[in-house]
């Protein structure tokens, strides 16, 4: 079983973030510049303090009919941040993105931001887990 570690043995080691006084609109620009749905918001000290994702902006801005120039990442950002350790496996991390309905999960060790998983990630490392289990079922049938 593969665990978070493995997973983010696999990808860029990059964390995105913003502070929390920032723009939404510099936030959906961090965003649209590296290709993600969501960013980690983290303080002075790196502490992380929030995450940002599409669906905050789509349901605190553009539902709302605010201006994302005129509202700071703070006011809209989910403070509540649910977070994984790196030794966790892929299994459970998907047991929690279903359970708490997120599709980004903060990799924490020691209480620092080590990494971030999307549900792409997961579902991706799944997918391959099940492809290598059934290339070894076919094996051991053309075997016997």
């Amino acid at each position: 079983m593969a665990t978070v570690k493995d997973l983010l043995g696999t990808k860029a080691p990059v964390v995105y973030s913003v502070r929390a006084k920032d723009s939404v609109f510099v936030c959906l620009g961090v965003l649209a510049e590296h290709d993600i749905g969501a960013v980690l918001v983290v303080g002075e000290d790196g502490d992380l303090e929030g995450i940002f994702s599409e669906r905050d902006y789509a349901r605190q801005v553009i539902l709302t009919g605010r201006s994302s120039r005129d509202l700071s990442v703070s006011e809209i950002m989910t403070a509540e941040v649910v977070g994984i350790g790196p030794d966790r496996t892929v299994d459970e991390c998907m047991a929690i993105m279903t359970a708490k309905r997120i599709r980004h999960l903060p990799v924490l060790e020691a209480g620092r931001v080590i990494g971030v998983l999307s549900i792409g990630d997961v579902v991706k490392s799944v997918i391959n887990e099940k492809k290598f289990e059934i290339e070894q079922l076919e094996t051991y049938i053309a075997q016997g």
